[in-house]
């Protein structure tokens, strides 16, 4: 179904990936692994056909349905049910028919007439192609992913980013593709529709390619593992499940560390056994023959893995400022005719921790960006207090300006901060080298959230927004992100599905959205993290 041969992938310079060769058959489902920034979202855009490789063939038998980390296509005017039934151009039939329906009952005779035969043509072609029974189907995928009607029928335009997502990904389990390629497909939804993608995934007679760090989702579906090694430039393929993966791939590490030891120490044996030779000239091709049989030793090693660096992730010392830093009253939030939220009342004291709970849709996202400053609420006023700055992290990335490199992001993300002092804390973020000339809009998920946490650790805020910032991270970036926020001395807000995270903040308070709803925190509203 997807063929790919001798497959070389470069970003500018550096090199992700050479002589690369596999295939993807029907029913093979692959967790696609390796650090953040190997190249794991860049290799997954190559196999989709969004950009090209360096070198290699890759062949395609077949439909690919692609779910990028940032999905921005489609029109923005079209409804979000239009949107998914186009992906077996279903959609623009359906709104045919219903235009036609209308104008059949004109008072012009040759406009019903008209219509009539436009409706029975539009007809003959919806049923054709799947019809009533199709469109059933797409409204069951889209409720599983918690997309209820009045969703379907916004424009995507007024959407969140986790329901834009959650539409593509409804468009792509309803295309029937024959290959689907799934970039974090479990972002942005609840432990219901989790377990949901789960079966549907077992379950699909396709090939499938998933990067993922849901854990349960890569142990339940999986059954061949490539790891991309940053290292090597290299990717491993085990034709095997997640849990027998991990534990072949610590015996071949080991085995590598083994053969590598035994050889080091056979080469040296005969590189000192070469030096003393070579001090005679009627030994001297005997030594030469040493040396060359001690290079052939080490050439011919696999290298072990080295081990992969971890971002040093630690917030920023916050700004002095004053006991009330944030203060929001009366807030109000619609689209259109939908209502977000109305009336929410909240005040962020010096050094607090709050949490934000509610349901897919209840306005958590709106209500973190309102409090940053980057939309404007319909009703009531935020108050700044004395000191404030904010540290705002965006899930869908949007303070990163993509058409800049990352050193001009961190940059602009402190007045005071130097070039110098810019690349020191990049460095710390595994920024290195020409890393910090790429445009922003190359970046992985995972690069992108290290860049967006970089640009904070430099602000000096003393309220961070944050929303789902554990998001696209590997495990070991994700445990950073959570001692960061348990040592953190500011204020935080936190919309988070990670237990774990909401455990590290240990909030104090919690607001319940749409309502608004302030309490107390206890540990009773753990049960909710997940299904929020």
């Amino acid at each position: 179904m997807l063929s790919v041969h001798d497959l070389e992938i470069r970003v500018g310079a550096r090199l992700l990936m050479e002589g690369v060769t596999f295939r993807v058959d029907k029913g093979d489902k692959i967790g696609l692994v390796g650090r953040n920034g190997a190249g794991k979202t860049t290799m997954t855009k190559t196999l989709a056909g969004e950009t090209l490789p360096t070198g290699g063939t890759i062949e395609s038998n077949g439909e690919i349905g692609y779910l990028p980390q940032d999905p921005r296509s489609g029109n923005p005017e079209d409804l979000a049910r239009t949107r998914i039934l186009d992906a077996r151009g279903l959609g623009q039939i359906l709104l045919g028919i219903q235009q036609a329906t209308q104008e059949m009952g004109s008072d012009d005779p040759a406009i019903a007439e008209k219509a009539m035969k436009r409706y029975g043509d539009l007809d003959d072609r919806f049923n054709a192609l799947g019809g009533y029974a199709a469109e059933a189907e797409a409204a069951s995928i889209a409720s599983n992913l918690s997309l209820p009607d009045r969703i379907l029928d916004q424009p995507l335009s007024t959407l969140s980013g986790g329901q834009r997502r959650r539409i593509e990904l409804a468009r792509i389990l309803f295309s029937a593709a024959d290959t689907m390629i799934l970039d974090e497909p479990t972002n942005h939804l609840d432990a219901d529709s989790v377990v949901w993608l789960r079966e549907y995934l077992k379950t699909y007679q396709g090939g499938v390619i998933v990067i993922s760090h849901d854990i349960e989702l890569v142990d339940e579906v999986v059954n061949r593992v490539f790891y991309l090694d940053a290292n090597r430039q290299q990717i491993d393929i085990y034709n095997m499940g997640w849990k027998h993966y991990q534990r072949q791939r610590a015996s071949d590490e080991e085995r590598r560390k083994k053969e590598r030891a035994t050889a080091e120490k056979q080469a040296g044996a005969l590189q000192k056994q070469a030096a003393r030779f070579g001090a005679k000239a009627s030994k001297a091709a005997a030594a030469h023959q040493m040396v060359a049989r001690a290079e052939k030793l080490l050439a011919g090693l696999d290298e072990v893995r080295a081990v992969d660096r971890v971002a040093k992730l630690r917030f920023p010392t916050p700004a002095a400022c004053g006991r009330t830093p944030l203060m929001a009253s009366n807030l109000s939030k619609s689209y259109g005719s939908l209502e977000i939220f109305t009336a929410v009342d909240l005040a962020i004291d010096r050094g607090s921790k709050v949490v934000i709970l509610g349901l897919n849709g209840a306005g958590k996202t709106t209500l973190l960006r309102i409090l940053a400053g980057v939309d404007a609420p319909d009703t009531g006023q935020l108050e700044p207090g004395h000191g404030l700055r904010i540290g705002y992290y965006a899930q869908e990335h949007e303070t990163i300006d993509v058409k800049r490199s990352v050193l001009e992001n961190m940059v602009s993300s402190s007045p005071n901060i130097t070039e110098m002092e810019a690349r020191r804390v990049l460095g710390s973020f595994l920024f290195t080298g020409d890393d910090s000339a790429k445009p922003a809009g190359v970046l992985s998920g995972g690069e992108k959230t290290r860049l967006a946490l970089a640009m904070i650790v430099v602000s000096g805020a003393n309220v961070l927004l944050l929303d789902e910032p554990t998001n696209n991270l590997d495990p070991a970036s994700r445990l950073e992100i959570l001692d960061a926020l348990n040592n953190y001395e500011g204020a935080v807000v936190l919309v988070s599905h990670d237990e774990g995270a909401v455990e590290a903040l240990n909030p104090e308070r919690v607001l319940i959205m749409p309502e608004g709803t302030e309490d107390h925190w206890t540990k009773d509203y753990s049960d909710l993290i997940t299904l929020a």
